[in-house]
């Protein structure tokens, strides 16, 4: 925490720490279950020609799983690096959305904390915060740092564990490992469907992002979910006129 400029008064010292080891149980769970995705990424970039210290380099800095993969597939396909760097910014994009969330309680941190809760950012990070049940930890640093953090030393490890089978296991990747993606992502999505502008939200979302990916759009991951949010945005308004009518 030192290196990050965050200073701790003994005062205060036992709460953060609370909070800190509140936020890395909360993400636990997910934390394991990214595991094989990690190894996944990590075993991957090996095959595609990529050092050990460049594949986790890659999770260190780059700290993205689906933009990661994105961007091995098409080094391996010999695609260039505006190319890669296109694909991955509008994969990421998503994470703008995340942001503008999360703003109305942390705008006022100090720019160091905003920085490191920005790279610590993923929509495993942003479930946790925003979930109804830890709606008392959301305008705490320390509890997203938690969470943020846990993630990341999982994230990083699993690849670590990916470089080392992918030198000795080839063609790691046709093991199925990538079904932790879609495991995860259901984990994440299932529990927030409380109300039926949410489920309207989500249908649209994932039946157009079929669509697309059928289509081989690049930007058919963006368009699904401006589609889904749109839909529950529809369908929340008319909802609320209906039962304005009712009263």
């Amino acid at each position: 925490m030192k290196m990050l400029g965050f200073r701790m008064h003994s005062s205060e010292s036992n709460n953060k720490y609370g909070s800190l080891m509140r936020g890395a149980l909360a993400v636990l769970p997910l934390a394991l279950a990214v595991v094989p995705w990690g190894i996944l990424a990590g075993s991957y970039a090996i095959e595609v020609g990529l050092t050990w210290l460049e594949a986790q380099a890659m999770s260190a800095v780059v700290f993205a799983g689906a933009a990661q993969l994105a961007a091995l597939g098409m080094l391996a396909s010999g695609i260039g690096a505006v190319g890669i760097l296109l694909t991955t910014v509008l994969i990421t994009s998503r994470h703008i959305l995340y942001s503008l969330s999360l703003r109305p309680s942390l705008h006022t941190l100090p720019t160091r904390w905003r920085i490191a809760l920005g790279f610590l950012l993923t929509d495993e990070m942003f479930a946790i915060v925003m979930a109804d049940k830890f709606k008392s930890f959301k305008a705490d640093p320390w509890f997203a740092l938690g969470v943020g953090g846990c993630f990341y030393i999982a994230w990083n490890l699993a690849t670590t564990l990916g470089i080392v089978l992918g030198t000795s296991m080839p063609q790691l990747h046709n093991l199925g490992l990538d079904f932790a993606i879609v495991a995860t992502f259901i984990a994440l999505i299932v529990p927030s469907i409380k109300t039926f502008p949410i489920l309207v939200c989500v249908a649209v979302a994932a039946y157009s992002a079929v669509v697309f990916a059928l289509l081989q759009w690049q930007v058919g991951l963006l368009l699904s979910s401006v589609l889904g949010m749109l839909a529950g945005y529809i369908t929340e308004v008319a909802y609320k006129n209906k039962r304005r009518e009712e009263l």
